[in-house]
């Protein structure tokens, strides 16, 4: 078997040998370095696909050594031998992950690239942005390696798509553009197209969900809730304004209860079914059925000694009322039960309950 040092010239062999002596704090910066990394990803709130890392095999090393070996002065002016990749989910956080490198790194802008300018046809998997970094001996330093700050290392960032189309074109030989035949290098680039717009398209949907859940927000805030139409985001955002929370208390006082506090976001589903639209006929339920859904607590915990009551009696409540003043009956009281609790035999017991319990009650003679 034959050496990595074979056929090198002795500028390139000692260059080598400084690469074994250091490959031990290599080493250990591919293994630090993300997971730095990510812990500022996570302050940032920057949320990645995956931080990956090599070190340079001494294989690999050789090989470059062999074509071009006088171009370096001493082991410090390769730059690539510890290798970080960032994966992010939409473009727009590639520029985020730089903006992170930049205050944690020194970077050496001469020899960083962002490829993303590249404009050809058939560039769309090595759009990457190349950072070359080192450590700042303001950050970090250690005595024992001062090697630590002149050790330069790339940062490669890049999405989660144009990562899968790098992988594939090095499996097909796309990138030589000649291992392949001309009519499958054309679909290839049709497809390298189709990925672009996907990138594209993925942030501009990210970005436009972002407007609206801060316009929702707003109107929230506002009390405009009749402009807000009723989805997941709209409900996160009405319930953070505790629309129930007024009900809920004044139901907990007939029993000096604690009211345990749970999700809510179930609900969502039976208010869609119950014909809701938007945030102001949420809203109208509270105004017009709280004394209704009272009237349904006193009944039921009344004469109980609950002490713990869930925050979900009040909305609970509020349904119950509403379905049995529009006729919904038994028929309907299940499903809500089915709906919030899951399908169950018991649920028609507790159903027909119900409609018997509430049949002599103010608000269903009115």
């Amino acid at each position: 078997m034959s050496s990595p040092a074979q056929n090198l010239d002795l500028h390139s062999q000692e260059l080598l040998q400084q690469y074994r002596k250091l490959l031990p704090v290599y080493k250990q910066m591919a293994d630090v370095i993300p997971e730095r990394l990510k812990e500022f990803f996570a302050e940032a709130g920057i949320i990645v696909a995956a931080v990956e890392h090599r070190v340079k095999a001494e294989d690999s090393l050789a090989g470059k050594l062999r074509l071009k070996g006088s171009k370096y002065k001493d082991i410090f002016d390769i730059t690539d031998l510890v290798g970080i990749r960032v994966i992010t989910f939409y473009i727009d956080d590639v520029d985020k992950v730089a903006s992170v490198l930049e205050r944690l790194f020194d970077i050496d802008w001469d020899n960083s690239i962002d490829k993303r300018k590249a404009h050809e046809t058939d560039s769309f998997g090595y759009l990457s942005l190349h950072y070359i970094c080192s450590i700042p001996e303001k950050s970090y330093s250690d005595p024992e390696h001062p090697e630590l700050n002149k050790i330069r290392f790339e940062v490669q960032m890049r999405t989660v798509l144009q990562h899968a189309w790098a992988n594939m074109n090095h499996d097909t030989g796309y990138k030589s553009g000649v291992e392949i035949p001309r009519v499958y290098l054309r679909n290839l680039s049709r497809l390298a197209g189709m990925l672009e717009l996907c990138d594209d398209e993925f942030s501009r949907i990210r970005r436009e969900l972002s407007d609206y859940r801060r316009k929702v927000q707003n109107l929230v805030a506002s009390g405009n809730l009749s402009e807000v139409p009723l989805d997941g985001d709209s409900f996160r955002s009405f319930l953070a304004i505790k629309p129930f929370d007024r009900l809920t208390r004044r139901i907990a006082s007939i029993n000096q209860a604690e009211v345990q506090e749970v999700d809510l976001s179930g609900f969502l589903p039976l208010f869609i079914s119950l014909g809701f639209k938007n945030l102001g006929d949420i809203a109208a339920l509270v105004k017009d059925y709280s004394e209704a859904a009272y009237q349904i607590a006193c009944f039921q915990i009344g004469l109980s000694g609950l002490d713990i009551l869930s925050s979900s009696v009040a909305p609970q409540n509020l349904c119950t009322a509403y379905i049995l003043k529009q006729g919904g009956g038994r028929v309907g009281l299940k499903f809500m039960l089915d709906s919030l609790n899951g399908e169950s035999e018991s649920n028609g017991a507790m159903a027909d309950f119900l409609v018997e319990q509430c049949r002599e009650l103010p608000f269903m003679n009115q």
